[in-house]
């Protein structure tokens, strides 16, 4: 039943339903279907990590900033421990590389203590302010006029993509029923549990749980809560091309506003810098359009952080939105009566939040009656690597010797061979689509924007997306042993 693009949905009767297969709802099927639990994961789109997981800035947040007492603030240092774990042991492509945030302003110099003083509340004792010399050698092309800093040295980056993928394989290799294309149009008490009507058909669960990102206030709404709204925040941001990579050395951070995070620039795992992203409120939430107004502010404010960032060529450009609310703290939520969890309102650190969100759910879940194991069934999988940080493909000659094709390079740009691009379309959770296979592999993705490699790569996935789900061929996908 792994994604199916055609048929109904699955029979049966399951422990959850969890709503939303983005970085939070992944986690969540992962933590239950490794423990036993019978679960369905249900996307409205064709493929996991398809919405707001997707496009982010990518950053593996400490927690320093949250605000102090909050969900979030828990529940972001919790992850940023799982997650930085998990992400050696399962191959996601991750750099712990630093974070330095700017002041620009006397008022932003004056904003760093009180900001080191709330990363020491929250427990995470490694900031400390950075005088202008330290500042400067340690970013040269930092433009003129800086105030001061805060060094964070615990931030990094992470791939998104890798970390999502990931949770939804090992759930599904646990025996989760992903269910795509499956948008839920309404929720209905039944004998104790829940009867869900999708896109593809009805499904029945005991449990619900509702991480459906940009609408968990409308799935939140038919359980009878009117708790939060969900008013997206769009974020555009610019990839620059690789040229740019050397430019910094950390990651850049603003000095934070009441409303956003700010703009930063930031290394990419796939050796691309980023700036932004913007911040705006839209009712729109399928508005993924970037705008000569937003575009130019980012130029602008990057040119003022990095001058010789304008003389970069830009590879990408792309709009994220965040599920923003009215409240400044995750909507996370638990209704043991109607067996029902909530987790709305996940913004910017919701991908390094997921797995400590995925523990604080089983445990709300475990409470309400769900009978899990005590301990989840261990696992060896290990990703395909698409980030710099470590070997690729392309240059593994033991590899390369036994299955040619992986020394077979489609798309030069970002040296994604074919044997990478048949093991996607092989794999366990096999892209779609054109952006799914870039999410996997990197294919289409560089700075010639598939212009050289897009015949090949479509010819590839039309030919595996015509056959049968079930019957597709290639080469080794993710090891999930």
């Amino acid at each position: 039943m792994i994604g199916l693009r055609e048929g109904s949905a699955p029979e049966g009767h399951f422990d959850v339903a969890v709503v939303g297969a983005g970085a939070v709802g992944c986690a969540v099927a992962r933590e239950l279907s490794g423990r036993g639990a019978r679960c369905a994961l249900i996307e409205a789109g064709p493929d996991v990590g398809a919405g707001t997981s997707k496009a982010n800035t990518a950053i593996l947040h400490t927690g320093f900033d949250a605000k102090p007492g909050t969900i979030e603030s828990g529940l972001v240092a919790r992850g940023y421990e799982l997650l930085s774990e998990y992400a050696g042991r399962a191959g996601i492509p991750n750099a712990r590389l630093g974070a330095l945030m700017v002041a620009w302003t006397a008022e932003q110099r004056d904003a760093l203590p009180g900001i080191e003083a709330k990363a020491r509340e929250n427990g995470y004792g490694e900031a400390r302010t950075v005088d202008l010399e330290e500042l400067y050698a340690r970013e040269p092309n930092l433009g003129p006029g800086a105030e001061g800093a805060l060094e964070i040295p615990g931030e990094g980056i992470v791939c998104p993509f890798t970390a999502t993928l990931a949770y939804a394989t090992e759930a599904v290799a646990a025996g989760c029923e992903l269910v795509l294309n499956a948008a839920v149009t309404g929720v209905r008490a039944s004998g104790g549990g829940h009867e869900i009507e999708t896109a593809r058909g009805p499904l029945s669960a005991a449990h619900l749980v509702n991480a459906a990102g940009l609408h968990s206030d409308e799935i939140d709404s038919m359980l009878g809560h009117s708790d939060f709204r969900v008013t997206p925040r769009r974020g555009e941001l610019i990839v620059f091309d690789k040229l740019a990579r050397g430019l910094v050395n950390h990651v850049l951070l603003p000095v934070p506003t009441e409303k956003t995070k700010g703009v930063l620039v930031s290394p990419t795992v796939y050796g691309n810098l980023l700036l932004g992203p913007t911040a705006d409120d839209t009712d729109d939430k399928a508005d993924r359009s970037t705008t000569a107004t937003g575009l130019g502010a980012l130029i602008e404010a990057g040119a003022r952080i990095l001058p010789r960032l304008e003389e970069q060529e830009v590879t990408a450009t792309y709009v994220g939105l965040r599920a923003a609310t009215e409240h400044r703290d995750y909507q996370l939520t638990a209704h043991p009566e109607k067996r029902y969890v909530c987790a709305g309102g996940i913004r910017s650190t919701g991908i390094t939040a997921s797995l400590a969100i995925a523990e604080w759910v089983r445990e709300a879940l475990a409470d309400a009656g769900l009978d899990l194991a005590d301990e989840p069934e261990p696992t060896a999988m290990r990703m395909p690597n698409i980030g710099e940080f470590g070997t690729r493909p392309y240059q593994e000659g033991e590899l390369i010797a036994r299955e040619p094709d992986y020394g077979r390079i489609v798309c030069f740009c970002e040296r994604v061979t074919r044997g990478e691009i048949d093991a996607a379309l092989a794999g366990p959770i096999p892209p779609v689509d054109p952006d799914g296979l870039r999410r996997r592999t990197r294919a289409l993705m560089g700075r010639c924007q598939g212009f050289f490699c897009g015949a090949e790569v479509a010819a590839a996935l039309a030919e595996s997306t015509s056959r049968p789900p079930g019957t597709r061929s290639g080469g080794a996908g993710t090891d999930a042993g």
